[in-house]
């Protein structure tokens, strides 16, 4: 989402904010402002439009999830169609952001599995030169495939 131009002339364009609304985008002129074209909207144009999101720890790593996200984390335990918590919650974002230290309390991510796979084959090949000694493994490492259903600011 950004802004879209519609129409044009010389004295200004009709910018499209992502809701569809137009406003004026003047275009100013002299020695600081070279042309530059700079949108008039107002500080409240984009209220309401941030998705909630949360930043999530799983795996020993983090992910930034918002609702209806489908992604690929470390191996957990569940059946295909099994409901997952996601407690750990380091930040909660949107119209209002919290952050916690290091978690938000009361906060968790829910999910749903997907599927449960192996990923693309690694192969670890080692050889020492001029010793007729080489080394090779392959590895899959397994994967969740989880979709997220709702995230609750407790």
């Amino acid at each position: 989402p950004g802004l879209g131009w519609r129409g044009g002339g010389e004295k200004g364009r009709v910018a499209l904010d992502p809701r569809g609304s137009a406003s004026i985008v003047r275009r100013f002129r002299g020695r600081a402002c070279r042309g530059r074209r700079v949108a008039a909207l107002s500080p409240n144009s984009f209220k309401g439009l941030t998705d909630m999101f949360a930043v999530i720890r799983t795996g020993g790593k983090q992910y930034k999830v918002a609702k209806d996200d489908v992604l690929s984390i470390e191996k957990l335990d569940g059946e295909v169609g099994a409901t997952l918590t996601f407690g750990e919650v380091l930040m909660l974002g949107g119209d209002k952001p919290k952050s916690g230290a290091p978690l938000v309390k009361g906060a968790s991510v829910t999910g749903e599995i997907l599927a449960q796979g192996k990923g693309e084959k690694v192969i670890a090949f080692k050889k020492k030169r001029r010793k007729n000694t080489h080394r090779k493994r392959g590895h899959r490492q397994p994967f969740t495939k989880v979709k997220i259903t709702d995230i609750h600011a407790g």
